[in-house]
């Protein structure tokens, strides 16, 4: 099995020495992803929910996957009041698709900014 990384331009990913994306056999681990408007987005959750589930769908893109090859997918918010917001946000994007979610309260992210954070699975199977 060969296992493939795909860096990403975070200074996380540098100071703790991970990548963005792995690919381990038929299978396409995104990590911890936080929006990318975590400060412009005014602190909306929907909004910042977009932004990280969007930006982890990016880092299936140069293993040529996109939303229709994720399987799980993890969200971890810091208020429960914005479930439902975050849940729209992933609805949105993989309704059709339906993955296993699962959606998690935490006490809060490295970036103070942000309201939540998303990991993602995804299964290449034939395009391997």
């Amino acid at each position: 099995m060969s296992v493939e990384r795909a860096p990403d331009a975070s200074p996380w990913d540098e100071a703790l020495g991970s990548a963005r994306a792995v690919a381990a056999g038929e299978l396409v681990l995104v990590g911890g992803t936080l929006p990318s408007v975590a400060g412009a987005a005014g602190g909306d959750p929907y909004e910042q929910a977009r932004s990280a589930l969007t930006e982890a769908l990016g880092a299936l893109e140069p293993f040529g996957l996109g939303a229709d090859s994720v399987v799980r997918t993890r969200m971890y918010i810091s208020h429960a009041r914005d479930a439902e917001d975050v849940g729209r946000a992933h609805h949105e994007l993989f309704g059709s698709v339906r993955p296993v979610t699962t959606l998690v309260l935490v006490a809060g992210f490295a970036d103070s900014r942000a309201l939540v954070q998303v990991e993602l699975e995804a299964y290449r199977g034939a395009a391997t």
